[in-house]
């Protein structure tokens, strides 16, 4: 895709330092530099007003006539850099705009954001920081002006459903969740990319029992990612997973800015039908650019006071950086008990998100020989926890209904019998019926052995009443 730049830089030196380095850039189309606020705004929208007059589908026709790059020099006047950026953004919303600036500081960062700038490149100019925030502005116009009835074919766009999975913090289940999502995405024919994003200490390899010696940061450097290059640098794991793991040396994270993220994620949905992104729990340069890109983002919190403040706290430094905003979230409540006192709704009052109507339980000791042997692929399908995973992949659009039951089903749809309800059984209640056996001969009226329930006794006033008992069938779990 060619990148449209139009440079307004009022210092002919620095007008001239721009274009040179614009002219380096690959696939670009620098026009020359505007001197001026108000010769900008006039040339947008002359390109605007003459593309609109000559098409029959005039505001689709402007939208494609606009450059998809416009750089501020924060020296421009007579209108102030941001005043500009502002009234850029409010009348050309199809344009991504970066400001040049001596002070890339995060209060000017933030003031710039604000009025609706895309990036910001620091002075003294340099060719890799100007392309990355060149290329990340072209990508993000490309996509608005497909929304915006633009022509398609001039911007085509990755087809690739993008989930990421992020954690509250660590050791809420994030590797597990991202890990089962994929499984059954594949199980249902799709075929499925699981990206270890957790760069420094990313597990998907070890959950999987993978050695492979390629990771994400053999992509970083490649600016041009081939479906060979792809190829080489994705492992295919016997799952039939398209695995692109974390290094091996955690510095070698660094690497991975959101410049090659975005590429990398691009590529992956150009080829695979959904792109899994386990994020980790800290958040990078690289992750925070996949959560932005995501179709869904979920966000994976354990029902105790610590995780839901750290949910809390991602949530609101997300919408700090403009990354996603909460409403636009999923939280995945992991490792959930009837005894627990957070229930999801407190989540969802607690971060402002939503929260998935499939909650995970919390069974470890099903999973702990899957995880001790680097075999969570070998995880019992009996087993509630991945029920209740495959369950939310159903949830979530991944897979078909019917394919998110595994064994028995849901571990809410088909609660186990435990013992007082087999005598029940065997004494000749009807299984499932919600009624005990009938009173045995001679038995007192109201008494335990003659009760419709031998849980009526433990339940209380509250059952006698009528209301929800500690174990309320409409609770989060059945009994058993």
């Amino acid at each position: 895709m060619t990148i449209r730049i139009l440079p307004a830089v009022g210092d002919p030196d620095a007008a001239r330092t721009v274009s040179a380095l614009l002219s380096q850039l690959p696939d670009a189309e620098p026009a020359p530099a505007v001197a001026d606020s108000t010769a900008l705004v006039d040339a947008l929208a002359a390109a605007a007003q003459g593309a609109g007059a000559q098409a029959p589908a005039g505001p689709a026709a402007a939208v494609e006539a606009l450059p998809e790059v416009v750089l501020v020099h924060e020296r421009i006047g007579p209108t102030p850099a941001l005043e500009l950026i502002r009234e850029v953004a409010l009348r050309f919303p199809a344009v991504g705009v970066v400001l040049i600036t001596a002070d890339a500081g995060p209060a000017l960062f933030s003031a710039a954001m604000d009025a609706g700038a895309r990036g910001i490149v620091g002075l003294p100019l340099g060719y890799d920081e100007l392309a990355a925030r060149v290329q990340a502005a072209a990508q993000w116009s490309a996509g608005v002006r497909v929304h915006l009835g633009g022509n398609p074919d001039a911007a085509p766009g990755p087809s690739g459903t993008l989930v990421t999975v992020t954690g509250a913090k660590g050791g809420v289940g994030t590797t597990v969740t991202a890990v089962h999502l994929a499984l059954a995405a594949r199980a249902a024919g799709r075929s499925v990319a699981l990206v270890d994003l957790d760069l420094q200490s990313g597990d998907v390899a070890s959950y999987l029992d993978v050695q492979f010696r390629r990771s994400v940061v053999d992509l970083a450097g490649i600016s041009d990612i081939s479906v060979r290059v792809l190829q080489d640098a994705v492992h295919d794991h016997h799952t039939g997973l398209g695995l692109l793991l974390a290094p091996e040396e955690g510095e070698r994270g660094e690497e991975v800015d959101d410049r090659a993220a975005r590429q990398i994620i691009g590529a992956l949905r150009s080829r695979y039908e959904v792109v899994l992104v386990d994020c980790g729990s800290q958040m990078q340069s690289a992750n925070a650019a996949a959560v932005e890109l995501a179709d869904v983002a979920l966000l994976v919190a354990t029902p105790d006071v610590v995780a839901v403040r750290a949910a809390k706290r991602q949530v609101r430094l997300w919408d700090r950086l403009q990354i996603r905003k909460a409403e636009e979230t999923t939280t995945v409540v992991n490792r959930l008990t009837r005894n627990t006192e957070i229930q999801p709704p407190l989540v969802a009052k607690a971060t402002g998100t939503q929260v998935a109507r499939t909650h995970v339980p919390a069974a470890f000791k099903e999973l702990q020989p899957c995880v001790d042997a680097g075999r969570m692929q070998d995880l019992d399908g009996r087993s509630t926890v991945k029920q209740a995973l495959w369950a939310l992949a159903g949830e979530l659009g991944l897979v078909d209904a019917p394919a998110a039951r595994q064994g028995r089903g849901s571990h809410r749809a088909r609660p186990s019998l435990t013992g007082r309800r087999r005598k029940a059984i065997a004494a000749g209640a009807a299984p499932g019926s919600g009624t005990g056996p009938g009173p045995a001969p001679g038995a007192v009226p109201g008494s335990a052995a003659g009760s419709g329930s031998r849980f009526g006794a433990r339940r209380g006033s509250a059952a006698a009443a009528g209301g929800p008992g500690p174990f309320d069938p409409a609770g989060p779990y059945e009994e058993g």
